[in-house]
Parts: C-alpha cells; sequence; structure tokens
C-alpha cells in the first residue's frame, strides 16, 4: 500500500473522496485538520494550506480569508467540514468502537494502524480524577507518522563517552530541547533505534520506552508499528513516571527513553534510574537552555549536572530549523569539540547545524567539566 491510500484509509467515503483529488505529495504532509464549520487545512513541509471544494490547495492558510477572495469559481471556495462528518470521521476512525478507545480519548487521541494519531477535542466530562469522556467532538487533528531513520546519524558519535576503568563508552545522558513541531520526537525515535541495533560508536544496548502518548512507538494494539530497535521494550499510554520505575524493576534496561519530561514525578523518577545505573534519553519542550534552568523541576536536574549532553533544535529562517549541541557545561560543542564524526552535524532533512568547521575524527580527547587534575575522560 502506497502512502496516499494509507492516508486516505483514515478516512471516511466523503473527506476520502475530497482528500483523494488534493494536488500534493503524501510524503509531505504532516497533518490534516478538520474543525465544525471552519475549513479543512493540511500541513505540509510546515506550512498550511486551505482544502478547497473541488480538492484544490488554495494557498497559504496562514494569510487568511483574503488568500482566497479572488477565486474565479465556487469550486475554489474552502471545502468546510460539518460537525456531522467530524462524529463520522471519528467513529471511522475508531472502527466504530469509540468504547473500547475511551481510555486512549481521554488523553485527546487514538492511535490507529499506521502509526497516525488522531487528535480531538471538544467538551469534555471531568471530576475530581480528571477527565472522564469526551463528547461533542468537533476538532480533528490527524497527525500523520513519519519516521526519518538515518535522521540521527551525524550525531550518534557525541552521545557516547568513555571513563577511565570502564571496558567501553557508555551513553550520555541526553535531553533534547524544542518548541513544538520543530522534530524533538522524529529525533529521538531514531536515536532510541540506533542505540538498541548498535552503531559504528557502541554496540546495541537494552533500551526501556516509555510511550505515555503513544508517540514514539505509535503502538497498535500493543505492538509498535514505528522501528524502534532489536533491543527495545515499550509501555504504551503509561504515565512517565510510573512507567520509568516500572521498566527498570521488569525489563532491567540500560537506557530508558520517554518524551517531554517536566513534572515534579518524572524528576523523580529519573533519580530513581540514575541510581539504578541506568542512562536517561528524553525530550522537553523549550526555546533554550535557560528556558529549562527556570522550570523548576527540570532546573535542579540541570544544576545537578544529569545531562551530559543537550540537543537543541531552533527554528531558523533559512530552512526553518537548527541544531546545536551542548555539553553539560552549557558549552556548544563544536570546532574541536564537536569533531567526533569528521563531518558537520546532520540532522531530520531541513535542519543545518550552526557554521562552525568539522573537527578531527572521533574519539577526540577534551576537557571534561567533572574530570580531576591529570585525569581525562574521551568525548
Amino acid at each position: 500500500m502506497n502512502r496516499k491510500d494509507e492516508i486516505l484509509k483514515l478516512f471516511p467515503k466523503e473527506l476520502r473522496a475530497l482528500l483523494g483529488q488534493v494536488p500534493a505529495e503524501f510524503e509531505d504532509i504532516q497533518e490534516i485538520r478538520l474543525r465544525a464549520g471552519q475549513p479543512v487545512i493540511l500541513v505540509c513541509k510546515n506550512r498550511e494550506y486551505m482544502v478547497g471544494q473541488g480538492g484544490e490547495l488554495l494557498g497559504n492558510a496562514e494569510e487568511g480569508a483574503d488568500s482566497i477572495r479572488s477565486a474565479p469559481s465556487s469550486s475554489a471556495r474552502p471545502y468546510r467540514a460539518s460537525r456531522e462528518e467530524l462524529r463520522a470521521a471519528v467513529d471511522y476512525m475508531s472502527s466504530y468502537s469509540l468504547y473500547a478507545a475511551e481510555e486512549e480519548l481521554r488523553q485527546g487521541f487514538i492511535t490507529v494502524q499506521g502509526g497516525h494519531r488522531i487528535g480531538v477535542a471538544g467538551r469534555t466530562v471531568a471530576d475530581r480524577q480528571g477527565v472522564r469522556l469526551m463528547k461533542f467532538i468537533s476538532f480533528v487533528n490527524v497527525r500523520v507518522a513519519h519516521q526519518v531513520k538515518g535522521c540521527a546519524d551525524g550525531i550518534m558519535g557525541y552521545l557516547y563517552a568513555r571513563q577511565p576503568g570502564q571496558p567501553g563508552p557508555h551513553f550520555c545522558n541526553t535531553l533534547i530541547i524544542s518548541p513544538p513541531r520543530c522534530g524533538k520526537t522524529t529525533l529521538l525515535r531514531d536515536v532510541i533505534r540506533q542505540v538498541s541495533a548498535g552503531n559504528a560508536f557502541a554496540p546495541g544496548m537494552t533500551v526501556g520506552v516509555v510511550d505515555e502518548r503513544s508517540e514514539l512507538g505509535a503502538c497498535y494494539q500493543g505492538v509498535p508499528q514505528n522501528d524502534l530497535g532489536p533491543r527495545t521494550d515499550v509501555l504504551d499510554c503509561c504515565p512517565k513516571d510510573q512507567g520509568m520505575m516500572m521498566l527498570v524493576r521488569s525489563m532491567a534496561p540500560q537506557v530508558v527513553a520517554v518524551d517531554e519530561i517536566g513534572s515534579a514525578g518524572d524528576v523523580e523518577a529519573v533519580g530513581y534510574i540514575q541510581s539504578c545505573g541506568c542512562a536517561l534519553a528524553a525530550t522537553v519542550h523549550g526555546a533554550s537552555l535557560e528556558d529549562i534552568y527556570s522550570k523548576p523541576a527540570l532546573g535542579r536536574l540541570v544544576e545537578e549536572g544529569v545531562f551530559e549532553r543537550y540537543i537543541l533544535l531552533e527554528p531558523s529562517p533559512e530552512n526553518g530549523r537548527r541544531l546545536r549541541i551542548l555539553g553539560r557545561d552549557g558549552r556548544e560543542l563544536d570546532g574541536e569539540r564537536c569533531g567526533a564524526v569528521g563531518s558537520p552535524v546532520q540532522c531530520v532533512p531541513g535542519y543545518e547545524k550552526a557554521a562552525v568547521p568539522p573537527g578531527p575524527p572521533h574519539p577526540q580527547t577534551v576537557p571534561h567539566p567533572k574530570e580531576r587534575p591529570g585525569e581525562r575522560i574521551c568525548c
């Protein structure tokens, strides 16, 4: 099944027919947004487009209604989804079993075959324990799954270090920082896969993934739809703080991976897995290391030097994204210190590395903020 058919089969007949006429490369579609009474919007290569009544892409939705006022015919007007269509779409996407998907819906999404995630919003019914159910769903966001294998190739060499007395390199505690829609989950997913499978810098390790919102593994009926590597165990739809401790006790991972940490409970769980000798790979929303330091819970981890590597993904006016790597001390690893792979850092297609010359081949002996006089820690 090609990518277009895989995406179209998510929708009921009427919407499938409309979207089937869209003149876009379905490999490039990131989101399809449906809102009751509002134009259907496609997000493609980080740009938004309205879908016309004949399937046309009418222009950048960010420009608003003015961008379509000069449309020559009625067929060039935006297609507006009705509440009935939205309900039919959600019923169809859940295989007409909303009751079975109730637990996921309480978190605001359902995951379907192929790893695609259907985000929903509308009226909620809540009590003291939290959201009980979702009613009158009026907003749907189909987030199309994209696994970019190899997108972490250029940074893997910087995520391992050797220390005196250790037989081989260890995985550095790593925090990926970025604003929304800059690719941090995509990058973490490939880091997990490569750590699990093994790479040019280290043999494969056992990885435990706590996938609270099903974004990393995109599990469907408990089976990951994304390739997370042969030595990876996944706890799907499990709270991060509980899941990290559960995995350490039950699956003995060498590396624990989680998406979007931040709560006090998460920080407590990080302390627990560190005391058990596990390394950590995680992501967090933020624009800079200063942002993370200002968060009450996470700031303590930064202050204590828990993370040995920070990967910063930033918007860039040239091509949309920019990548930087910082060490535990917050200094950028560039030039001599960032020469581990012998070439500028490459990442998710569309990212650029800060303009610095490549250093010598890996490994490079450099000063480490924690080293003692007369001792060298290989980075």
